[in-house]
């Protein structure tokens, strides 16, 4: 076991100035063209500074800004300026001076020496989320694989290949599309009873339209919900249940393409002179070589082209060559209030009676409208995005990778946080023996160190504004994904990812079989089902109870915890092996130590408690670190692996 007491101890990072955009550091996030918001730089006492400034942005020229000493305390020095909101979003960032030198305070950390913008803090005058979504916990339910209604259900289509519902997924190739295991809406609102025991009040469904395949995303119709899962009236049903239960629902739509048996895309292929033959792209209309472009993504995906079935040829544009999902062409004035504008549209008609969804996740949202020499992205992204504002709902984008031009405005309000949160997360917990990759890279993921991966977050956290930043989709996996049990091997690094999702900003999310162990070495194979039989007799092979047990007392610490909803993020320790950080609201200081295995332990400042810390939650698999508070700091033991979230006095 390791020790805080003597030895080189980890160094902690609260001898650094800090700011970040939180209420206890930013008065406002609700602003507007041509106020004037303070802003909030806390300097520890024996920092030495001589003059502080704020550089910010003003018509695209950099302001230094002299900043005022406000006030003094056990927190060390405020520094206060009342920043112009010139532009809808304005960057902005700290320079410290301390005799003949400077310093930068950036999203992305301290610097000494001069850094681009690009790691700037961010501000923007366009709304966020919705104020319910800073409370919410997701949880992912693929419907096909959660539970089965019991009820008279539909034989399989054509397309399904029936399986028990104890079979094993298929984790490779055509064949995971057609595995069909029977589930339904009807299943999910027998079940609410399991969502609301773990925590959970934010239901996200992946599609439920009809298609040719079980996990719908190449859908045959936006008009109505897929007769297998129960059709409309089980939607219906479902959302009025979980209401009832203060249970949000939010879908899941493709503004990508449809699928290639959807009736726009039938009537376009067989009469090129109809309305939706303008919805889609053709060869003889592209302007680019549509078999090289093929031929591409063919060398990037190793994958065969698939050809229709019936023959006939494959002359327009797919999701990545994928010839059963033809792509969506924007440049279409009609598609618009078809599928995204208004309350009539697709995205705005499931928001109203009787299905009352409460938003929508998009799928392959960063893909949407951009084709070629083509780019609709963002106008798509705003126009669905007004058609949700005016509901109240919520909407998630699918983006997994550099979302830093993406989160800035009007459009998405949040993202799947796979870049800043997932899979650095995997990369430090990872057990490299399992050999598993990430969605988006062809090698076996990395076991980093500490210092590493908390760069790699700072960086892409730095590039959305807070308001983004704190309501992002934060997730251990998704059916996209490998399971995160599969990922770590181990139960105890389980337990620290868990709490790392559930103490960090953003919107924590988990896909269902998660809380109970769920494994799955990719994202066909993960895509489980819930073995009830096991939950019911209280465990069993395919079902870890005290794991399910580990998820409800976390989430009910986040639950009872203001700074872990709504506060700041501070850095304390970046160590190879061990990570402690501060959840600061105005009222509530939260510490949080994660440790992957043994390591040196550290001592912070005493300054940050009057009196002993209360323990919110302890390892059960894991270890509890041991705090000692003494005159001369607060002791962190380096037990590992390990875990501990504490409310500061």
């Amino acid at each position: 076991m390791g020790s805080s007491q003597g030895g080189h101890l980890a160094p902690h990072l609260l001898d650094q100035p800090h700011h970040d955009g939180s209420r206890r550091y930013v008065d406002s996030s609700d602003l507007r063209l041509g106020d004037r918001v303070p802003v909030r730089l806390v300097v520890p006492y024996d920092y030495g500074e001589t003059e502080v400034r704020l550089r910010v942005s003003h018509d695209g020229d950099p302001l230094k800004l002299r900043a005022r000493l406000e006030r003094e305390d056990t927190a060390g020095r405020w520094y206060t300026v009342d920043m112009p909101v010139n532009n809808p979003v304005v960057h902005y960032r700290w320079l410290v001076r301390r005799g003949d030198v400077y310093e930068w305070i950036t999203g992305r950390g301290l610097y000494r020496r001069d850094v681009s913008d690009a790691g700037d803090f961010r501000t923007t005058v366009f709304p966020g989320a919705p104020a319910w979504s800073g409370d919410a916990i997701g949880y992912q339910i693929f419907p096909d694989r959660f539970a089965r209604s019991g009820g008279d259900s539909p034989p399989p289509p054509a397309w399904a290949t029936p399986a028990g519902w104890d079979d094993e997924p298929i984790g490779w190739g055509w064949a995971s599309a057609s595995q069909f295991y029977g589930g339904d809406l009807g299943g999910v609102a027998a079940h609410l009873d399991h969502i609301e025991a773990l925590g959970a009040n934010l239901i996200y469904l992946t599609p439920f339209f009809p298609a040719a395949s079980a996990h719908r995303y190449d859908a045959s119709s936006f008009d109505h919900v897929d007769p297998l899962l129960g059709g409309d009236a089980a939607l219906a049903a479902l959302t009025r249940a979980a209401h009832a239960r203060g249970i949000r629902v939010i879908g899941d739509l493709t503004t990508n393409h449809t699928g290639d048996t959807h009736e726009w895309f039938k009537r376009a292929y067989d009469d090129r002179t109809s309305p939706e033959a303008a919805f889609y792209y053709w060869a003889d209309r592209m302007p680019i070589d549509l078999r090289a472009w093929q031929e591409t993504l063919v060398s990037q995906w190793d994958m065969v082209v698939p050809v229709r079935p019936d023959g006939r040829p494959h002359d327009y544009a797919t999701f990545m060559g994928v010839a059963a999902m033809p792509k969506l062409n924007w440049g279409a004035p009609g598609l618009w209030d078809r599928m995204v504008r208004g309350p009539g549209s697709v995205a705005g008609r499931y928001l109203g009676a009787p299905f009352d969804l409460d938003g929508w996740r998009v799928d392959v949202a960063h893909m949407t409208g951009r084709f070629a020499d083509d780019d609709y992205y963002a106008k798509v992204a705003a126009a669905m995005r007004a058609t949700i504002d005016a509901a109240g709902g919520l909407l998630v984008a699918e983006h997994c990778f550099d979302i830093s031009g993406d989160l800035l405005g009007d459009g998405w309000h949040s993202a799947m946080n796979y870049p800043a949160f997932t899979k650095p997360l995997w990369t430090w917990l990872t057990d490299p023996a399992a050999g598993l990759t990430f969605s988006d890279l062809p090698v076996p993921l990395p076991r980093r160190g500490g210092r590493d991966v908390v760069a790699t977050m700072r960086e892409f956290d730095a590039s959305v504004p807070w308001k983004v930043f704190s309501r992002q989709w934060n997730m251990l996996g998704s059916h996209d994904t490998a399971r995160i049990r599969s990922i770590v091997g181990d139960a105890r690094l389980a337990e620290v990812a868990l709490v790392w999702l559930f103490a960090y900003p953003g919107i924590p999310a988990l896909f269902a079989g998660d809380e109970g162990g769920a494994l799955g070495v990719n994202g066909e194979h993960g895509r489980t089902t819930l073995p009830w039989d096991q939950i019911a007799a209280g465990g069993g092979p395919r079902w870890d109870a005290s794991l399910f047990q580990r998820y409800q007392a976390m989430i009910d610490v986040r639950r009872s915890s203001r700074a872990l909803r709504d506060g700041g993020l501070r850095w304390a320790v970046v160590d190879d092996d061990a990570l402690v950080f501060l959840r600061e609201a105005v009222d509530e200081t939260v510490l949080v130590v994660l440790a992957r295995k043994e390591w040196a332990g550290t001592r912070l400042p005493a300054r940050l408690t009057s009196g002993l810390p209360e323990l919110l939650y302890g390892g059960r698999a894991a270890l509890t670190p041991t705090l000692s508070v003494t005159p001369a700091g607060i002791d962190v033991t380096g037990d590992g692996p390990a875990v501990g979230v504490w409310r500061l006095a």
